[in-house]
């Protein structure tokens, strides 16, 4: 008998495939049969009305801390979220050493937050995979971060490195990606990643290639520079061999409305070329960063005690200034910041949150550029923002581009974070496909299922199948919506009536069942993802 029957479901198996009216029979954690009827199992859910489909594989995550102080994973889960993938933008928390590991818990405070209680008993990428498999909602995946590999190389140096350092850094992402990590991640608009050049990245990236990975890069500018961001990504994957995901591949601020047209042609003429490039979208316009992020790269140089040594510094600021407001700082995108898009999301002055810098500038007599600098001293850098820079006609225009896939980009940690962290995979069911008719709803469950496992070469995930996984989500389409709004971010979805991970029911009729199924997915030698 199987351990479960899902009954009468419109079964939207991963694939792009029409859905079909099926029984599916799960059993021992693995989907045994499609079709049916069958006759009873332990359990029996009545699935009519539902569309089944395989658990929802968020490719850009920033859950790195969150998994570990609440493996329960409400905010992800209750999407129908299954697996993640973790390590992004360069900056994580292995590999590391005792020199290493506290410098980058300050500089991705803002991410992720700082919480007490964490045991940090782990260096290595296969010490902190094996972390995440004492027990977490969802699956997860680890791609190796650049910045983190450059830190413990060279430190926060500004400058090219010499031979042995290059070698350092080859091995560090190497024995990431031996320990089981599916790729490496850059930050380029992060400090220290963002000193590396292009000839430095396409060195590791033929590391990555050597090992069956993906190199998912932060480009350096998403606003005046970012086609060509996008296309030195491109030449990187080109001349290393190495397999190129666009990550968060948004076009944003006014120098890029409606040229959405020119980065897909980019895409179609690798694509032509042979190269293997995919990318990921968050269904919003408003950005999600630190505060801290803004400042040029420069300023960043020598690490947090640095940069803070800087800002209170009156010799330096007028630089500061002038290369925010005036020439466009490589932090913000080659774009003079403009005050009124920058939305205070979390930080210790509780006033600040939900206001943006011009506002908070008026309220209180002072410069635009003075409360940046006070915000930054106070919180110790860790302030994060919303930027309102985004555009929705390119939104949809890479949306509906064939290897488009989802990713979240959610920050879990700050006072008042964007909701996407909580809302991304019912916005696109509910919003892009039911209400505005963006993509189909089969076409839209391969972006967010099949199509990602497949890059991320999961064994026996991302489809209903006998055989696979039973990582499944079952959702009404009729009803399914995020809730998660600027105001009230964490806020579950409506419309995911169950979500299993391996078999065990994680989401029963909309409620969370404390099971804690996942575990670390590694790539092996063979280049599959198990």
């Amino acid at each position: 008998m199987a351990d479960l029957l899902i009954r009468g479901a419109t079964v939207v198996d991963g694939t792009g495939a029409p859905g079909r009216v099926a029984d599916v029979t799960v059993t021992g954690g693995m989907i045994e049969d499609v079709g049916g009827p069958f006759p009873a199992a332990r359990r029996v859910v009545d699935a009519a009305g539902l569309v089944l489909c395989p658990g929802f594989v968020d490719m850009h995550a920033h859950s790195d801390l969150g998994l570990l102080t609440d493996p329960g994973h409400l905010a992800k889960v209750s999407q129908g979220v299954t697996c993640e993938v973790l390590g992004q933008d360069g900056l994580s928390y292995a590999p590391a050493d005792d020199r290493t590991l506290p410098q980058i818990r300050r500089a991705v405070a803002g991410w992720n937050g700082d919480p007490p209680g964490v045991e940090w008993d782990w260096r290595s990428v296969a010490g902190y995979l094996r972390r995440l498999d004492a027990g977490i909602a969802v699956n997860a995946c680890y791609l190796v971060p650049q910045g983190s590999v450059r830190m413990l190389a060279m430190g926060w140096d500004d400058r090219p490195p010499a031979p042995a350092e290059l070698d350092r850094q080859r091995e560090l992402v190497a024995t990431g990606l031996r320990e089981g990590a599916v790729g490496m991640s850059s930050g380029l608009t992060y400090a220290p990643g963002m000193y590396a050049d292009d000839a430095e990245l396409t060195e590791l990236c033929r590391v990555v290639a050597r090992h069956g990975g993906f190199y998912a890069p932060h480009h350096r500018s998403y606003g005046a520079g970012a086609l060509t961001a996008y296309a030195q990504m491109i030449e990187v994957a080109r001349a290393s061999g190495c397999a190129l995901h666009l990550t968060h591949a948004t076009l944003n601020f006014g120098v890029n409305r409606g040229r959405a047209p020119e980065l897909l042609a980019l895409l179609d003429a690798a694509l032509r070329d042979g190269l293997d490039v995919t990318l990921d979208t968050y269904p919003y316009l408003p950005g999600s960063t630190t505060l801290a992020a803004l400042l040029p790269s420069w300023a960043s140089e020598g690490g947090p005690d640095a940069t803070l040594a800087r800002l209170r510094d009156p010799a330096a600021l007028p630089r500061v200034r002038r290369a925010l407001e005036v020439d466009g700082s490589d932090g913000c995108h080659g774009v003079p910041v403009e005050w009124g898009t920058i939305r205070i999301s979390g930080s210790r002055d509780a006033a600040a949150v939900g206001r943006t810098v011009d506002r908070l500038a008026a309220e209180s007599g002072r410069a635009p550029f003075d409360v940046f600098v006070a915000l930054l001293l106070g919180d110790g850098l860790s302030t994060t923002i919303l930027q309102l820079v985004g555009n929705e006609e390119n939104v949809r225009a890479i949306m509906r581009h064939p290897v488009h896939m989802g990713g979240s980009d959610g920050l879990l940690a700050a006072e008042r974070p964007h909701p996407r962290a909580w809302g991304t995979f019912p916005r696109y069911l509910g919003h892009y496909v039911r209400d505005e008719g963006v993509l189909g709803l089969e076409e839209c469950v391969a972006r967010l299922t099949g199509r990602p496992a497949r890059r991320l070469r999961l064994a026996g995930r991302g489809r209903v199948a006998p055989g696979c996984h039973a990582d499944l989500v079952l959702f009404d389409p009729g009803t399914v919506r995020d809730t998660a709004t600027f105001e009230e971010p964490r806020q579950v979805a409506e419309g995911i009536a169950y979500v299993l991970v391996a078999g065990v029911t994680v989401m029963d009729c909309g409620r969370h069942t404390g099971a804690l199924p996942g575990r670390a997915l590694r790539r092996g030698p063979d280049g599959v993802t198990r």
